[in-house]
């Protein structure tokens, strides 16, 4: 084979990875993606914290709206453990030592 047909062969694929690119940038802007969130939206769901159990569990705390679910997830089934806890507005608030910890 010549050369000019290797280089003929990596610009086409240069041309077409460049095409594939570039759609999923034009997708991404004008929000074809499924699941995306404009940045003029709220978001309405939100996972707050994750806790792995073991290899295949793990528990998720998510916020939806004003409201808090507590799920395990992983292995053969998902569970909802505590549904509907209305979500704090001090999350992030330090608590004060216990007078009773020991150091």
């Amino acid at each position: 084979m010549e050369w000019d047909l290797y280089l003929r062969t990596f610009l086409a694929l240069l041309l077409v990875l460049g095409l594939i690119t570039g759609a999923a940038w034009v997708a991404r802007k004008s929000g074809l993606l499924l699941g995306h969130v404009g940045p003029r939206q709220k978001r309405r769901l939100s996972v707050v914290e994750s806790l792995p159990l073991d290899g295949r569990r793990r528990l998720l705390l998510v916020r939806r709206d004003d409201s808090e679910h507590l799920l395990l997830v992983g292995g053969g089934t998902d569970v909802i453990i505590e549904q509907g806890a209305l979500a704090s507005a001090e999350i992030n608030r330090e608590i004060p030592p216990s007078k009773e910890a020991r150091p």
